[in-house]
């Protein structure tokens, strides 16, 4: 086993211990290939992570071994330039998450063996008010990558429509993410209702293919627009971040053109470092635009006059203002007296 390293990242020295130590077996990625994975796609993902509250889904001994959600930087034991912001969970508790300022911030993740970033869409700034709507197109058993990418072109003719501009990359599993920056004026729970009334519309277009069912039973073969990685501490895999699967994907910025003729196993941690050298970032221009929601949030007022109110939370959500039922439909009907 080599021993400790010294690198230099955005001109500080990060220690990489143990940089033999095989991270994705089936591959053999050392820890030292995620490190210089992540030096390699720098300026992508610190587009993505740069300035936000990150939880680091970390993996000590590889795919396959213990892992765990970090959600708190330790007081001890960092390096004295580490930063983090203060961010408050659904309950009120709070936590003083990683939050990069440089390169340096997710090399050192990488060498505490974090696989995954999960950023939220905040800013240090304004902890309270995203900054971005995160469509997570979600295909349900018996549909595949293709059909997201067929419901990410409807979800793209809506957003011209709107004049917005979306910008969609793979999950790094069998799923599309369009994200669409916005103006950080709104609360989470006005984003997310924008989100839903979004999906909605994407859902009257092909109601074959696109559902915005919460509950499973009711979703059948179709794409699940999953309204609920807008809710508070609820994240998703960010542009570059690598995935804890055994081909070690990672989740991959692309072009609306590309979506029909690509899978997923196409960006892994060796072919994506090659696909920027060789075309750049495919969301270079992503902080270019934030867009106005009000539309969207008119939509949803329109929504819930015609009888489409607010969607179930999560479990562990306290109980919000407005929201149905917790039940999933199959137990509430069992449960309803006989007349």
């Amino acid at each position: 086993m080599a021993s400790a390293l010294e690198i230099e990242v955005a001109g500080r020295s990060v220690r990489l211990t143990s940089p033999d130590k095989v991270m994705f077996p089936e591959r053999g990625f050392t820890k030292r290939d995620v490190f210089e994975y992540y030096v390699a796609v720098g300026d992508g993902i610190m587009r993505a992570l740069g300035d936000r509250p990150t939880t680091l889904q970390r993996f000590p001994e590889g795919i396959g071994g213990e892992t765990f959600f970090q959600k708190r930087v330790p007081v001890k034991g960092v390096p004295p330039w580490l930063e983090t912001a203060q961010i408050a969970f659904p309950s009120g508790r709070k936590a003083d998450e990683l939050c990069p300022a440089d390169l340096a911030h997710v090399a050192w993740a990488a060498q505490m063996g974090t696989i995954v970033f999960h950023p939220w869409p905040v800013r240090r700034g304004h902890v309270d008010h995203p900054d971005e709507l995160r469509i997570d197109l979600d295909p349900q058993p018996g549909t595949d990558f293709a059909d997201a990418a067929v419901v990410a072109g409807e979800l793209k003719a809506v957003l011209d429509e709107l004049g917005w501009r979306g910008w969609p990359k793979t999950s790094g599993g069998r799923g599309v993410h369009v994200y669409v920056r916005i103006q950080p004026r709104w609360t989470f729970v006005e984003a997310r209702r924008a989100v839903i009334a979004l999906a909605r519309e994407v859902e009257r277009r092909r109601p074959d293919l696109v559902t915005t069912k919460w509950w499973k039973e009711e979703r059948g073969e179709r794409v699940f627009v999953d309204f609920n990685q807008m809710a508070r501490d609820r994240t998703i895999a960010c542009a570059y971040s690598l995935r804890a699967n055994a081909r070690a994907t990672a989740s991959t910025p692309l072009r609306w053109e590309e979506l029909p003729d690509v899978e997923p196993d196409d960006f892994d941690l060796r072919t994506v470092p090659e696909r920027i050298a060789r075309l750049g970032d495919a969301h270079a221009g992503i902080d270019d635009v934030a867009h106005d929601i009000t539309p969207l949030l008119e939509w949803a007022e329109r929504d819930a006059a015609n009888g489409e109110g607010d969607m179930p939370y999560p479990p562990e959500y306290p109980k919000m203002p407005g929201e149905p039922m917790r039940v999933q439909p199959s137990r509430a009907r069992a449960v309803q007296p006989a007349e």
